[in-house]
């Protein structure tokens, strides 16, 4: 594994993709928890940086496969149970230019609207995205401003507009609400 020398902004910052859940077998297949959608999509990329406490390194992705609920992988160097053993609880990640861009005009990727400005239809300002949710309804953008808002994420009915290079979305909603 290399240790990766870079975490921030821009197309090189790190996006956390989801995390080693456990151990598969005794030839160091790990079970991959993953927050893409699908989520063998997680599978798609590589390198995949590790974290454990403060640092990232990077690895390779050998095999991988969908079981059933599961999400399984093998790593270049993992070749036993007890290797992979060391690697429980880690995040995944892969750098933001790994993603692709070619998403429909309703679609994005949750990293590159945290922070974004959100404001009403009329202009008021509401705060800043913090963080989104899954509700299994719809997504939820948790807004943090003079106070906390959860506005669901509903594609021309609550969500108007997503700019990214503005920085802002805005939203039809009322700012007492």
């Amino acid at each position: 594994m290399k240790k990766a020398e870079f975490e921030g902004d821009g197309p090189e910052r790190l996006v956390t993709l989801g995390r080693v859940s456990g151990l598969h077998g005794v030839q160091g297949w790990l079970k991959v928890y993953s927050d893409t959608r699908p989520r063998e999509n997680i599978l798609n990329y590589s390198p995949w940086y590790l974290r454990q406490g403060q640092d990232w390194e990077a690895v390779s992705l050998e095999h991988g496969r969908r079981q059933g609920k599961l999400v399984l992988a093998k790593l270049q160097g993992c070749r036993d149970r007890e290797t992979a053993r060391e690697l429980l609880g880690a995040d995944i990640a892969v750098r933001r230019s790994q993603l692709q861009d070619n998403l429909a005009e309703d679609e994005f990727y949750w990293t590159d609207l945290e922070g974004l400005q959100v404001l009403t239809l009329e202009g008021a300002e509401l705060g800043r995205v913090s963080h989104l949710m899954e509700t299994g309804a719809n997504d939820v953008l948790v807004v943090r401003g003079e106070r906390e808002r959860l506005l669901p994420w509903i594609w021309e009915q609550v969500i108007r507009e997503v700019d990214l290079e503005a920085g802002r979305i805005l939203v039809d909603w009322d700012p007492e609400f």
